[in-house]
């Protein structure tokens, strides 16, 4: 049942909107991380301003996600239940593309929780943890490009998004590398 004051395509547009957002908002994320845990920074950018932004924005991110799944579940035209998005392989809807999308989901909603209890945390766990994202980003673009119905915004989305990731990865290493000289 349609939500009152609701469009029939309403919910549909809301669902992909909120998955290419959360997309970029996610690659962001990941990109700062990169730059986090690469301790890259600048007089003109401090290191803190990338950690506070990283951690913002996955806050934010994660606001878009939820808006992404919720509105997917609602939108009886899609067919997806509360548990085909969070447990993955069940679904009847594109089943695997749907599943890395719940897989990526999992991952970023344990990511998300552990960010947020990461001072009662040891710091080797909650980092062994962290290093999921650099499963789920890719897992979240793979989701993307091959559920996505509005194609070409999933496209141009994930095309910027990788080249900010390996731009930013490249930064990273290259910082490591100058702090081992």
């Amino acid at each position: 049942m349609a939500a009152p004051f609701v469009g029939e395509n309403t919910l549909s547009y809301v669902a992909r909107g909120s998955g290419i957002i959360s997309l970029a908002l996610f690659t962001m994320t990941f990109a700062l991380g990169l730059l986090t845990a690469g301790r890259v920074s600048s007089p003109s950018w401090p290191r803190f301003v990338t950690e506070t932004l990283h951690r913002n924005l996955s806050l934010t991110a994660v606001t878009f996600i939820v808006v992404h799944v919720v509105t997917i579940v609602l939108d009886a035209n899609m067919g997806v239940g509360p548990l085909e998005v969070l447990v993955p392989f069940i679904g009847t809807y594109s089943p695997l593309f749907l599943s890395l999308g719940t897989i990526a989901l999992d991952i970023l909603l344990t990511l998300a929780i552990t960010g947020l209890l990461r001072t009662r945390l040891p710091y080797r766990v909650w980092r062994l943890i962290h290093w999921m994202a650099y499963a789920a980003w890719p897992v979240a673009v793979v989701h993307g490009i091959f559920i996505g119905s509005e194609q070409s915004w999933v496209l141009i989305t994930a095309g910027a998004s990788l080249v900010l990731v390996l731009a930013c990865g490249s930064i990273r290493v290259m910082s490591v590398r100058r702090r081992s000289l």
